[in-house]
This record gives C-alpha cells, sequence and structure tokens, in this order.
C-alpha cells in the first residue's frame, strides 16, 4: 500500500488524543472548511493543519511545502491522519505524503461527512456524524 492504511474517524482521533506526535491534516477545499466546518482540535492541543490538496485552480503545487510550514518533517515519522469530505482526496493525500517522505501517513475512511445518501444528502457517516470534535471558522 501506497500510504500506511485506513482508519475510521473514530480511529484517527483515538490515535491523535493518544500520540501527541500525529497531526491532523484536513484537505478540504477553504470553500468546504468555511461552509461545512472543521474538526476542532482543541482536545489534541491544536495539532491540525488546513492545507488544501486542491485549488480552484487544480492539484495545489504548494501541497508538500505547506505539509513542511504545519511541522511535518521527512522521515521524522510522526503520524499524519488526512481527511476530505468523504475520504477519496484524503488517499491521494495519503500517498503523496508518503511518497515525500512523510508519516506513516493515514487516510480517514469516510471523511468528514461522507457520500451522498439515499435522501440525496451528505452527512450520514463521517467525522460528523460520529460525533466528533468539530467547529465552524
Amino acid at each position: 500500500m501506497p500510504y500506511a492504511g485506513d482508519l475510521t474517524p473514530q480511529q484517527a482521533w483515538d490515535l491523535l488524543t493518544s500520540d501527541e506526535r500525529a497531526l491532523l491534516v484536513d484537505v478540504r477545499t477553504d470553500a468546504e472548511w468555511r461552509q461545512i466546518g472543521i474538526p476542532d482540535a482543541t482536545e489534541i492541543g491544536g495539532r491540525a493543519a488546513l492545507v488544501e490538496w486542491t485549488t480552484p485552480q487544480g492539484l495545489n503545487p504548494r501541497f508538500v511545502d505547506e505539509l513542511a510550514e504545519a511541522g511535518l518533517e521527512p522521515g521524522d515519522e510522526r503520524p499524519v491522519v488526512f481527511l476530505c469530505r468523504s475520504g477519496v482526496r484524503s488517499v491521494a493525500a495519503a500517498q503523496a505524503a508518503t511518497a515525500a517522505g512523510f508519516g506513516p501517513a493515514y487516510n480517514v475512511l469516510r471523511g468528514f461527512e461522507g457520500d451522498v445518501g439515499p435522501d440525496g444528502q451528505r452527512g450520514h457517516v463521517g467525522w460528523r456524524a460520529e460525533g466528533l470534535p468539530w467547529t465552524t471558522l
């Protein structure tokens, strides 16, 4: 596997609360953070970063640089947990981070709000639906 593996939202939170080196990285867009909310990292000492995987122009060309700016260093073996809307972009982010020497890098399954449900809405599964801490910007 080109990254360390997949975690359920609860497993991700358990890792973040038990390992003080672990960093949560939300790779959604600025618009998603502002409209939908973000994980609340207060309980984990603020160890979270907002680093867009994509921008309006396409893939974020500064993604790896922004991970370094968030405190990650290649080869430091610091666990990094990637979160997106439904668990797709975060796989690509975890793969890119691994290729750049960061991690172990993990993907959060079902993301912040999951795929569209039978009612045409998101939010039935994922970080928020599991009752994990979140807030608005």
